[in-house]
């Protein structure tokens, strides 16, 4: 028979402690009840420290927290169930309060073990602090990832509470995915390359002898090309790993950028463009510019192929000075890349700087708008993409005055 635990006894038994680790008085009277089915003063200590004199004003209510958080008392009775676990769970508070902490979670690994019978909170190892986090069933199949802790109140004494956090999986799922769909793209953008290196490269040693010199210098060049696409993919999944992890590194020095810009539009002729297919506009005077030379030609040389490659008609680039919204102060250096070509759906905007993103089918790893995202942030800039005024696609970045912080 199932024991409903009164509202103060749940109260008092979740209460916090001071920084000295005193337990704080319950509360006398009765109060009104969290959203969660539980008091929402359950875990609002406010008392003073002994320690620092200051007064602990944390004001935590359990439905706050983004997590799902399940308590335990000492009898293994669930006194805290709060609104995120009731969504994780599919649960509702209400039947879940006053009953067993394994009848109210009926968790089961991914061999099908009872995962309360196999870790046995309550009567296994006293030295034992707690649970790492795992993904272990619910009824039904749900999968939740879950850790808890426990509450002693010295190192090898009973357990007082047990607290289970819980999370759902659809989060981690999305990373795995991404990181799946990243070594597909990798594997498959590696495979062809590297196939031609390795076809032409045997063929030379095999019959250097029956090959003109035209032939064996139309072979090498194919090499030489295939092996910078090569250097170029690589390049690209460490710019990836680091600015996933945040160490993405920008060495500033001053930059030119309307030089720059030229250089990227006589790179393009060089390579059978049309001259007349580029306007370069620059409105002069320009902002210093302290900047990653590398990184911002890494950005235009990707916005200027985007352009060409997907794009039609003329590309445009302007290159002006940013301002402040209402204000006449200059605040940085502007650059849009816009082409005459059918532009980007609108319901696709959202998606053009996530990875894998390709506009149309001719080509590339759909890295690239990712990498020159990450790029622009890192220098403390901004890119956003719209439609040109000819209709085609229109990029615009933003990087802000500045000098390093030894100038300052």
């Amino acid at each position: 028979m199932d024991v409903t635990v009164p509202e103060d006894e749940a109260r008092s038994a979740v209460l916090g402690r001071t920084a000295a680790g005193a337990r704080q008085p319950a509360p006398t009277g009765p109060g009104p009840a969290g959203r969660g089915g539980h008091p929402p003063a359950a875990l609002r200590p406010a008392a003073e420290s002994p320690v620092t004199g200051a007064h602990d004003l944390i004001g935590l209510d359990p439905d706050d927290l983004p997590d799902g958080l399940v308590i335990a008392d000492e009898r293994g009775r669930v006194i805290c169930f709060n609104s995120a676990a009731a969504r994780i769970t599919a649960l509702r508070p209400g039947d879940v309060l006053g009953a067993p902490v394994e009848r109210a979670l009926p968790l089961e690994d991914l061999e099908g073990r009872r995962w309360w019978t196999v870790t046995d909170p309550y009567g296994g190892l006293a030295i034992r602090v707690g649970q790492p986090e795992r993904n272990l069933l619910l009824p039904g199949g749900r999968e939740v990832l879950v850790s808890a802790r426990y509450v002693r109140d010295h190192p090898t004494g009973p357990v007082r509470r047990l607290v289970v956090s819980l999370r759902g999986t659809e989060a981690r799922r999305r990373t795995e995915r991404s990181h799946a769909e990243l070594i597909a793209t990798v594997a498959h953008e590696l495979r062809s390359p590297l196939t031609s290196v390795k076809g032409f490269t045997a063929t030379l040693l095999a019959k250097w002898e029956r090959f003109t010199d035209d032939q064996k210098k139309l072979m090498l060049e194919t090499v030489d090309a295939d092996a910078n696409r090569v250097t170029r993919l690589i390049a690209e999944l460490l710019d990836i790993s680091r600015i996933d992890s945040g160490r993405l590194e920008v060495r500033r020095q001053p930059v030119d950028i309307a030089a720059a810009v030229q250089r990227h539009v006589d790179g393009q002729v060089a390579a059978g463009q049309r001259p007349d297919r580029f306007s370069v506009q620059v409105v002069q005077p320009l902002p210093a510019l302290w900047a990653d030379p590398d990184k911002v030609d890494q950005v235009l040389g990707n916005l200027l192929e985007n352009a060409v490659r997907h794009g039609e008609g003329t590309v445009t680039i302007d290159v002006a000075p940013s301002y402040a919204p209402q204000e006449r102060r200059c605040t940085g250096t502007a650059v849009t890349v816009s082409d005459e070509g059918p532009g980007i759906p609108e319901e696709s905007m959202g998606r053009v700087f996530t990875r894998f993103w390709r506009g149309s089918k001719r080509g590339g790893t759909g890295l690239g708008l990712y990498i020159v995202k990450g790029i622009v942030e890192a220098h403390g800039g901004t890119i956003a993409v719209g439609r040109a005024p000819g209709g085609g696609a229109q990029f615009r970045f933003i990087l802000p005055v500045g000098a390093p912080a030894f100038m300052a």
